[in-house]
């Protein structure tokens, strides 16, 4: 199953990227934007940088809200469909998360929302805890439950379901980041029909 889930996210995020926001739209029923939205009450500071920014939807709304954001994806296929949507001005970067071209303590916050592996790799936390400033925040929202019948089962079929939210995932969240120096809390954050698991990270 990780080995299909792999394939499926490289189709996604390459050749197929044109797809993402329908299949993203499909697989949250509607409700995918107020699940990346669910982290902005978690935002501190202004100088915001995104791992993978995929079509760009949330650097749109960091921008309107008056942010300063900067995001990198690894796809050129994203990074495409980002700089249609965000203009040629917006400072997007591509590259890898386990190399930040970013100096030191550039950043308030750096965000991920839904992200693949790499977010767990030692490389890429240690990248965010040198381009974070001192007390800044990593936060990662890597999964969610809606409360559809369909997806539960899903969701059950690939060992990830709402039962195991509260011990089992949290702990196995938390220990990457914990292992390299991150202070860790991991939310369970309940939405009408769906609950998020929202991973905070202070540096």
């Amino acid at each position: 199953m990780r080995s299909f889930m792999r394939f499926f996210y490289y189709l996604l995020y390459h050749p197929f990227a044109f797809t993402y926001d329908l299949v993203a739209w499909v697989v949250s029923f509607g409700k995918w934007n107020d699940w990346v939205l669910s982290i902005f009450p978690h935002l501190e500071g202004t100088r915001i940088l995104e791992l993978g920014h995929g079509p760009g939807h949330l650097q749109r709304f960091f921008r309107d809200r008056g942010l300063s954001p900067v995001a990198i994806d690894e796809s050129t296929q994203m990074g495409n469909l980002a700089k249609r949507r965000l203009g040629a001005n917006h400072k997007l970067a591509r590259g890898l998360a386990q190399s930040l071209p970013f100096v030191a303590d550039s950043f308030d916050t750096v965000v991920s929302t839904f992200p693949s592996e790499y977010i767990f790799d030692p490389r890429t936390l240690a990248e965010v805890k040198r381009v974070l400033t001192s007390g800044g925040k990593l936060i990662v929202l890597p999964a969610a439950f809606p409360s559809n019948e369909f997806l539960k089962w899903l969701y059950k079929v690939t060992g990830e379901t709402p039962e195991t939210l509260d011990d089992i995932l949290k702990e196995r969240l938390k220990r990457p980041f914990v292992q390299v120096g991150f202070a860790v809390e991991v939310q369970i954050v309940e939405l009408i029909s769906s609950r998020l698991v929202v991973l905070i990270a202070r540096n």
